[in-house]
């Protein structure tokens, strides 16, 4: 027989009885063709590939996860994701449809098209994510249908406002549902669905949410596992409680590991979901039931049935892996092909300018001046209760405290207090609408950062100390058509520039990560401290991650879903 790659000599990883067996490997076409004893008397190869007893394991699949959290373009992604033995991603452009609309799902599916890594998409179903945020663009039904209709799109997005979808039967959230259910209903729904239970939770699956990737605990697992939902499990919810659970347990069928969001000095210097994996490992997980919650749960979960086994049939993406418990990957072959390999230098093509010119020019905000950092109140002289957003290390959630403030001549002194001003600004040139808050906790304690990577709405958002520093740090960022500035006594730290509608860079992945790497440290010495300093900084406006966050609308109370005021009460 006539093949294409003959592997001789592998550990074959066999996902049907999670285990390894050793063997050849014949491929042909792009695809595997047969795994077994024979070799060389039986197929005549063009190429044969001795594996010398390493293990062969499929490509890697991670199926819910942001291309934009890293801050690059699809193709800089795509050259991060070999390399770490990722072959396969379902991403979900919100990000950019928050700036762009309809227009920013289509530009990354194009960006994406001669990617080495498969880049199958999910349709952003919250854009926006809730009705107290303005953003640039908006994903409604038609949207919806045109992108079912011509492209090729694996999944509804996550679905995240929860607290309407379980309130209000007419929101919009519940009219895509519906739309979904009636039109599509074949079409698989993922879900945003943090500390929900009993009854709460099941509605939501009623309404067709039947997966959920935030933050875990065994109480919810359980119950989640117990309606029919999928689960997939980010790294922050391996705890010891959850993976003991996973491991003591026969619930391999309702699990998949996946990253969501990965800081661009992260992937560089750690890797991806080859991370979570190892991890997995380390924490006492067999390695063949972690390839397992990487590869073959997550393709039957996105139905994606031509991938994440080694058998007859299926798309030839595998790993050839030197040491399993540490996970060291030596190649990775895509489609046959081989794409990397460990002991040669691997190179990444840039490319710049790869979307519209439009998408360059997406900041519309004039220069700030300092008084734009004043808090303005309709008092003269008294002592006024505040709300506080207080940030704590080991979560993105906050909570909401109260500080009594002085206010003098109608401006309240924030610069005296313990408390750091936020402050958002829209940027699109719709409303010009502008919000304050206070923040304290695990956050600033000098100088000042701003930001237009910021989760959903992407608007300026600016945190300091003091006025000086936020408005150096603002007015950088506005400069520079979006990006992250930090700024302490009048100097500029760090700053990531991001052009390309204010969240990515073209600039290669190594570049990013020094950048992004960069700018952490510079935010940790200002007092910062979080496991994550970026992605902190930039949910402090996501109005559906509890519990106290701010928007160009105001401060959002996320648990009752609504806009409540800076001040409970004077004194």
């Amino acid at each position: 027989m006539n093949i294409d790659m003959l592997v001789v000599g592998a550990t074959v990883y066999n996902s049907y009885y999670k285990k390894f067996i050793k063997g050849n490997v014949a491929i042909k076409d792009r695809k595997f063709l047969y795994i077994g004893q024979k070799g060389a008397e039986v197929f005549q190869a063009k190429e044969i590939l001795e594996a010398n007893g390493k293990y062969m394991i499929p490509g890697l699949i991670d199926i819910h996860l942001h291309i934009e959290s890293t801050m690059v373009t699809p193709a800089t992604f795509s050259y991060g994701l070999i390399k770490n033995g990722v072959t396969t991603i379902v991403p979900e452009p919100h990000e950019m449809a928050n700036v762009f609309g309809i227009a920013g799902v289509k530009e990354m599916i194009k960006a994406s098209k001669n990617c080495t890594v498969d880049m199958f998409y999910a349709i952003p179903s919250s854009v926006p994510a809730t009705s107290m945020e303005t953003t640039g663009g908006s994903i409604e039904i038609e949207d919806i249908d045109e992108l079912l209709n011509t492209e090729q799109i694996k999944c509804l997005g996550e679905i995240m406002n929860y607290y309407d979808v379980i309130t209000d039967p007419n929101c919009k959230t519940n009219q895509i549902l519906t739309h979904i259910l009636t039109s599509y209903p074949e079409l698989i729904i993922e879900g945003h669905v943090p500390k929900l239970l009993d009854l709460e939770l099941q509605t939501l699956a009623y309404a067709g949410v039947n997966s959920d990737h935030t933050h875990q605990t065994v109480e919810g697992m359980k119950e989640r596992i117990a309606i029919g939902m999928f689960l997939e499990i980010q790294e922050k919810s391996m705890t010891k409680e959850v993976m003991d659970y996973l491991l003591e347990n026969q619930v391999d069928e309702h699990f998949c590991f996946v990253t969501d969001d990965v800081m661009a000095d992260s992937f560089e210097n750690r890797g991806h979901l080859n991370v979570l994996l190892k991890k997995a490992i380390k924490m006492g997980m067999a390695p063949e039931k972690a390839i397992y919650a990487c590869t073959y749960t997550p393709s039957q979960r996105m139905r994606m049935y031509d991938r994440g086994v080694i058998a007859p049939g299926k798309i030839a993406d595998f790993l050839l892996v030197s040491d399993l418990q540490n996970f060291l990957i030596d190649h990775v072959y895509k489609k046959g092909s081989l794409e990397y390999d460990a002991s040669e230098l691997y190179m990444q093509t840039v490319m710049d300018k790869q979307f519209p010119k439009s998408f360059y020019e997406s900041i519309k905000l004039r220069a700030l001046q300092e008084k734009d950092f004043s808090v303005r109140l309709p008092y003269e002289n008294s002592n006024l209760t505040c709300r506080i957003i207080h940030v704590q290390n080991g979560s993105t959630f906050t909570e909401e405290k109260q500080d009594i403030l002085r206010v003098k001549d109608k401006e309240l002194l924030w610069e005296e207090s313990d408390h750091c001003l936020i402050k958002t600004f829209e940027r699109y040139g719709k409303n010009n609408n502008q919000a304050h808050g206070l923040i304290n906790g695990d956050i600033l304690k000098r100088g000042a950062v701003a930001t237009t990577y910021s989760h959903d709405n992407h608007n300026l958002l600016v945190v300091g100390k003091n006025k000086k520093d936020m408005l150096l740090a603002a007015n950088e960022v506005i400069k520079h058509q979006g990006g992250i500035c930090c700024v302490e006594n009048g100097e500029i730290l760090s700053i990531v520039p991001l052009p390309v509608g204010g969240i990515l860079s073209e600039e290669p992945l190594d570049t990013v990560s020094k950048q992004v790497e960069q700018l952490t440290n510079a935010l940790k010495s200002l007092g910062y401290e979080h496991y994550n300093v970026i992605m902190s900084l930039s949910t402090l406006s996501l109005p559906v991650s509890p519990a106290l966050k701010i928007t160009d609308y105001g401060l959002i109370n996320v648990n009752e879903g609504k806009v409540v005021p800076l001040v409970v009460e004077k004194d």
